[in-house]
This record gives C-alpha cells, structure tokens and sequence, in this order.
C-alpha cells in the first residue's frame, strides 16, 4: 500500500486511472447490447480501422491523432452497419472484411510511409496498449472525460429504445421506432469508445472490454438492466485492478485489465454453477 500510495503521487498513474475507469464504464454498458444483438465483434473490426487510421495519422506527422482517427472510425462504423444490412454480405463476413482490409493497409503504410526506428514497437504498442495509458496528457484526460460523459448520457436517455430494438428490432420498426437512426446511434457510440480504449488496452484486444463484462454478468442475471448494471461494475473494477497491477508489477496494461477480466467471469461461471443457473 506504500508503494501505491507513492505512485498516485504522480499525475500520469491519476489519469490512467480516471481514462480506465471511463472507458471501462462505457465498453460495459454497450457491450450487453452487442452481445445480445450477436454484433460484438464490431469492436473487433473498427478497432482495426482505427489502426489504419493511426498509421495515417503517422505518415501525414498529426500531433493530435484523434482529429482523423475518430471521424474516420464513425463512419466505418456507419458504412459497417449498413453493408451488414446488406443481404449479400453478412454482418461477421463485413466486419472480418474490413478489419483485416484495414489492418493490412495500416501496417502496410506505416512500413512504407513510417520515420520511426522502431517499427515493431511502435505496431506492438498500438496493437496491444503497451504503456501508452500511463502516457496521457492532461488534455487527453479531460477529453476522455467529455466523450464518456456522452456516452454515459446517451445511453441513459435512450435506455428504453436500446432495450427495445435490442430485443425485437421487427416489432420496434411495426410500432414506429425509427430503427435505423438508433442502429447509427449504436455505431456512433461504439466508435468513440473503441477510439477512447485504443490507448488502454490496444486495438487487438478491445473486444475483450465489450464481450468480458457483458459475458460476466449473464452468469449471474438474467434481466437487462440488472446484467447492465452488474456489466458495468465489473467491468470498472477489472479496469482498475488491471492497471494497479500492471504498475506494481511491471506488466503490460492491456493485457493485464482483460487477463483480470477473464479471471472474474471464470469465478462468475463457477458461482452461476453452485447456485444452478443464472438469477433473474
């Protein structure tokens, strides 16, 4: 505890704190409506677009590389949602198709285009987080604080149409819910928090904040709100677990927050099964 305490005297260990603990919360919250709409692995595929993103972002030397790797990851998320409408290509077959297509040129541009020495480094620090959470500027912080205030915001306001259209999305578009802008609003949403997560966890492993915690839950419970609610706790107490752990322990951080989260719904799964199944 002595140690800890020394090292939240620095700023740096405040923030990662505070942009975990955030974007844990809105990966969590969702994340049950991915999973339960059998899209989570759309943060699987714009977190690939987001790395594209952050290989252009490289070539063209942007001090701020979220100027071009939000705007860019919404609308894929946007053209996502609608070529998995599509009925000649599937939704997993368009998000395996541009998440490898953007993985693929993301790397190929920063081979080609890159001025680092470090090549490998620096994919390995965008593809798995590395220390880049205990990086962050303050301005970094408190737009992370604004975007997940957002996010938090939206989520309350239109809880019951997220319910809705989660569930029966044909009945929801008979008794006149216009489906369609809450499926954007849904990709909207994700798209910031995948951009917000690249720097905790990396852009490999994102999906494990969207499905883990949401997965957790619904061994425990079974209404939404509850698996909501619970989702969200879990999800923010792996976050930070995960990154005291990295600190006093030198670990990576990505890794670390989705190896306690792999842990929690281990002892979740094992807690559904001595009670016999999940609650209501």
């Amino acid at each position: 505890m002595k140690i800890l305490f020394e090292y939240m005297q620095y700023p740096f260990v405040r923030y990662a704190l505070i942009v975990g603990t955030l974007v844990a919360l809105c990966s969590s919250l969702l994340g049950v409506t991915l999973v339960l709409k059998r899209f989570s692995f759309i943060g699987d595929g714009l977190s690939h677009v987001a790395f594209g993103a952050i290989a252009i972002a490289s070539v063209f030397n942007l001090t701020n590389k979220m100027v071009l790797v939000l705007p860019i990851t919404i609308i894929s998320a946007i053209l996502l949602l609608r070529t998995g409408q599509n009925t000649k290509i599937k939704g997993d077959a368009a998000i395996a198709m541009i998440s490898v297509g953007a993985l693929a040129f993301g790397y190929l541009l920063m081979h080609i285009f890159g001025t680092s020495s470090n090549l490998s480094g620096d994919v390995c620090s965008t593809l798995f987080g590395s220390t880049s959470i205990l990086t962050l500027t303050r301005f970094e912080m408190w737009l992370s604080i604004v975007l997940s205030a957002l996010v938090v915001i939206l989520f309350i306001l239109f809880y019951n149409k997220l319910f809705a259209i989660t569930f029966d999305e044909n009945f929801s578009r008979a008794i006149g819910t216009n489906v369609n802008a809450y499926n954007l609003l849904i990709a909207t949403v994700i798209a910031i928090i995948i951009v917000l997560a690249m720097n905790l966890v990396g852009s490999l492993l994102i999906s494990a904040l969207i499905i883990f915690p949401a997965l957790t839950a619904m061994r425990l419970f079974g209404s939404f709100k509850k698996v909501t609610i619970f989702s969200a706790f879990i999800s923010v107490i792996c976050a930070v677990a995960g990154i005291l752990i990295s600190i006093l322990a030198g670990t990576p951080v990505g890794s670390t927050i989705v190896a306690t989260q792999v842990v929690a719904f281990a002892v979740c799964y094992l807690i559904s099964g001595f009670l016999g199944g999940v609650r209501t």
